[in-house]
């Protein structure tokens, strides 16, 4: 697998539903978990950043921490969200992303500090979640990219709330 990189064609327009939940689908999703681990920065990764238009994506939080302190972000761990969907969110709040698919740049981008949402899992299963803080950032962010959008096409303006990253 490689991660498609903006400006790629490929990254924009919205993927297809998953519809058969076999050992395929199942096998592509082992892969692209273990895919997104060995990647910098890796919480978080959608099918169609590896080229795979289907509505697939993985957040997982694990051991991830914030700030000077290094506080634990709060999370529930490894989350596979087959066909999410969100359908209440509140509050907002201004927050810097990054992105695989966008490697040299951060931004800042307004999303809902609380959301509550629906996915299915890998054997189609539908469950129900809600989530807040990072976590429910995070998963905006992987959502987006199964509607085609970065989080380039959320800046406010991209002269003040776009940053070059610091190289590694």
């Amino acid at each position: 697998m490689e991660i498609l990189t903006y400006p790629d064609e490929r990254l924009k327009g919205e993927a297809l539903p998953v519809e058969q939940f076999d050992d395929e689908l199942r096998q592509f999703i082992v892969e692209l978990d273990a895919f997104m681990r060995t990647q910098p920065g890796g919480s978080g990764i959608a099918a169609p950043q590896v080229g795979r238009k289907q509505r697939v994506c993985i957040v997982d939080l694990t051991g991830m921490t914030r700030g000077k302190r290094k506080k634990p972000i709060p999370n529930q761990g490894r989350l596979l969200l087959i066909n999410p969907e969100i359908t209440e969110w509140d509050g907002f709040e201004l927050g810097r992303e990054g992105c695989m698919s966008v490697p040299d740049y951060t931004g800042n981008v307004i999303r809902a500090t609380q959301i509550r949402f629906t996915a299915q899992d890998e054997w189609g299963e539908l469950h129900h979640y809600e989530s807040e803080g990072f976590e429910a950032r995070a998963i905006q962010h992987e959502a987006d990219h199964l509607d085609g959008l970065l989080f380039l096409d959320r800046l406010v303006s991209r002269r003040s709330d776009l940053f070059q990253r610091k190289k590694r």
